[in-house]
Formats: C-alpha cells, structure tokens, sequence
C-alpha cells in the first residue's frame, strides 16, 4: 500500500519502524541511514511511525476572536441562513468579517453545510439572460378593511428592481397608467415587458394590434383601434410579450414577487385603511429596492447593481441613477420601514435582522445612512406609489 509521507521527509515508515525497534546508538542509526541524529532520537520518542499534522493544534481565527465566533456559530444555528445571508447579515455586527474568514469558521465548528431539503424536488431553472430594461408585469389582488385594492407590481429580470402601484380598480386605462409611471420611474430604458393574456394588457382573444403592428400603423398614419397598454408599448418602443396560456410559471418572477410583498404586508399584518397599506408597501418596497443586498446579484442592492450597470453601459440609461439616491438630508421615515424589515424574508427567516437590513449604502460618497426619506425624493424614484384610480 503507498505511504503519504511529508514532502520534506528523509525517512520511509520501514525504516522508522526499524529505529524504533533498534537497540543500536543515535550515532550508529544515523549513519547507517545517512539521516540527522536528531531525526533518529525524534523517531525513538514517538509512538507511531506516520507522519504529525503541521499547523496549530487548536484551530482558530486570526480575523475573528471567540465573541465573534459565537455570535456567527449562535446566528448560522438559529437561522440555517445559506453562507452569503449570514455574511450580509452580520457584516453590520462584525465590520472585518469576510466571506472565506466565515466560511472558515463555520467549517471549523462543523455546520458549513446545511441540511439538504431538495430531495424530491426539480430543480429550478434560471431565466435566460437579457440586458437591463426586461419587466415583468402582474396584477394581484390585496384586501384592506375597507375592501379591494389592485396591486400592480413590474420588477427587472436583470436588476430586480421592483416598482408598484395600488389601485381600486383593475382596468385597461389604469394599466396603461401603470406602464407610464413605470417608464418615467426607471433611469435606463425598458426595452420588453412580459405580461399575462389578461384583458387588462391585450385582447384575450388576439383580435388587437400587436405593438410591432402598431407602430407600422403610426408610421404609415392609419386610423387603427388598438389596446390602450398595447398602444402604450408602441409609443414607447417597447416589445411586449406575452405568457402561454394557463401558463402563470413563465411569468414566475413578478409572481414570486407578488408572494414576498403578501408575505411581508397584507398576509402579515391587519390593515384598517388604504393608506395603511399603501405607507407599509412604500416603506418596503423602498428598503427592497435600495437596502435589500441579494444573492443573484452577488450582494448588491437593486439600486446599487444599476449604478454599477450605468459605468459600464451608459448608453442604456436615460439618465445618471447616481442622483437619484436619498442624502444625508432626507427627513424622518418614522416606523414604517422597521416595520417590513422585522418580517422580511421567505418563512420570516429575517425577523432578527433589523440592524443589518436597516443599513443602506450611498455609493457616491460610501456612506451609511440609517434611514431613508420619501417625502424628498425625486417622484420618478417613488417605488411605492399611492395612487388611486377614481
């Protein structure tokens, strides 16, 4: 069988055996074996013949002392976040952790892998890639003590930035509002959205104009009727796409989206009036938009991927998203938007982690700010719009 010996190693484990088991002198030994004397009395101590591991006997952190180590081991145990989220998480508790020092800890006590709850489930295909501007678009229902709204919601499949609006009704002209403030909200141009056959969007039954043939119809000034939303698209120069019929999963990242701001608003908390919900929702979707750090986006915030986006591909944006962040003299936001953070998550895995998602990054000037302000803010960057359709 082979021997795995130290690359440094001037003896085989034959021949430490046999100096183990000589009676000879250090000397005699080692100059049968042309080895140290040193080397032949360490071999007549040891016990065995194989190799010792090199490195500290007690394994421990340079970067992280024993507080902090209890507080990743505490935090990965109560959580079973996956490695990024905690290293999100607890970056603003311990500043100089880094995504190897944690994984390294987390080996070290034994829990860097989580349990697998996969088994028997498909596993979940990624989107196909698009530049920025990609919008998928839903309508939802949410209910109030004063009765229904319609939350219309549109994220990015690049960016994941998310944008919404609540409405009493659900009709063909709201939604052409909705595409409006939409592409007045966004700094980059929206090139496809993709939506569902709805008749809020198009004719269920494929009678109306495409947005392709409207805008031939435009150029060729034709009298024409088309869908109001569709119409829309054509002004705006935007590919409109629909689903497969009976087929709600091809849309499935606005409807994913649609589940997270259930989760965290109506499915979570009870609402007396509109306005309750419509202050929740604005509080959450800008704390998303500009404070949630996610994983598909390699910890960036969706504000702070379009801001890096917008260096690399000017020529997309309509204009600089840079000023378009909140500054240090915005006013109070008050407790709407600890709020959302204290449920944020899927199965309210976030609850504990207030501090860290509170934490919003400027990246002009790399800053901390602790809180946000909408009443300041530039209208086209108002995620959550308090609108109500008459």
């Amino acid at each position: 069988m082979g021997q795995v010996l130290h690359g440094c190693a001037t003896t085989t484990e034959a021949i430490r055996r046999a100096i183990q088991h000589s009676q000879e002198s250090l000397r005699s030994l080692s100059k049968r074996y042309g080895i140290n004397p040193k080397t032949v009395a360490k071999w007549k101590k040891r016990g065995s013949v194989a190799d010792l591991k090199t490195g500290p006997k007690e394994a421990k952190s340079t970067v992280l002392s024993i507080e902090d180590e209890a507080i990743v081991v505490a935090f990965r145990k109560h959580t079973l976040l996956p490695l990024d989220d905690c290293l999100y998480a607890l970056q603003a508790t311990i500043p100089h952790l880094t995504r190897s020092s944690l994984h390294r800890c987390l080996q070290r006590h034994g829990i860097s892998r989580l349990p697998d709850v996969q088994d028997g489930k498909a596993k979940k295909r990624k989107f196909k890639a698009y530049p920025i501007g990609y919008f998928h678009i839903d309508i939802a229902e949410v209910r109030t003590q004063e009765g229904r709204l319609y939350l219309f919601v549109a994220i990015d499949r690049t960016s994941k930035f998310a944008f919404t609006e609540l409405h009493e009704k659900a009709t063909t002209a709201v939604s052409r509002e909705f595409l409006l403030h939409l592409v007045a909200a966004v700094p980059y141009k929206i090139h496809t959205v993709l939506t569902d056959n709805g008749q809020h969007f198009t004719d269920p039954r494929g009678e109306s104009w495409t947005a392709a043939e409207i805008k031939e119809l435009i150029a060729r000034k034709e009298l024409f009727r088309a869908h109001a939303f569709e119409y829309t698209c054509a002004k705006a120069d935007i590919d409109h796409r629909l689903t497969k019929p009976k087929h709600p999963w091809t849309n499935g990242q606005v409807e994913r989206m649609n589940r997270t701001i259930k989760d965290a608003t109506v499915k979570r908390f009870y609402y007396e009036t509109h306005d309750q919900l419509r202050s929740h929702l604005a509080d959450f979707v800008m704390a998303y938009n500009f404070a949630k750090r996610l994983k598909t986006l390699k910890g960036l915030t969706p504000y702070e991927y379009i801001c890096k986006l917008w260096t690399k591909e000017p020529d997309r944006f309509t204009l600089n998203p840079l000023h378009k962040m909140p500054g240090l003299n915005m006013l109070d936001l008050g407790e709407g938007l600890l709020d959302w953070i204290e449920v944020w998550g899927v199965r309210g895995r976030y609850q504990s982690l207030a501090p860290a998602a509170l934490i919003m990054r400027r990246r002009a000037a790399d800053l901390w700010l602790p809180r946000l302000s909408m009443t300041t803010m530039s209208p086209g960057w108002r995620t959550g719009r308090s609108c109500c359709s008459t």
